[in-house]
């Protein structure tokens, strides 16, 4: 249900960073570390299930948004997720 913006004393503005503001040009990443870095945590902080998932919501649209910016490199292992990179020529 949408709420009134009178209810909020403060705004702040919608900006994300580019893949080559948040990720190492050297480092691949998987969407985990992905997340947790977009929220200015450690890509290897801990976190309980439910806020991972959270922040997974925010992290998926990020890495969708910036494809021509990123590069993927499948998984080593069966059980592993894919790596995400900052292209080249981003």
């Amino acid at each position: 249900m949408p709420v009134p913006k009178d209810d909020f004393e403060t705004f702040h503005p919608c900006d994300f960073y580019t893949p080559a503001e948040l990720l190492d040009e050297d480092e691949m990443y998987t969407v985990y570390e992905i997340a947790r870095l977009l929220q200015d945590l450690a890509a290897d902080a801990e976190l309980d299930p439910n806020t991972e998932n959270v922040l997974l919501d925010w992290a998926i649209p990020w890495i969708m948004n910036h494809s021509d910016d990123l590069v993927v490199a499948e998984p080593r292992e069966e059980e592993e997720p894919g790596y995400y990179g900052v292209a080249e020529d981003a």
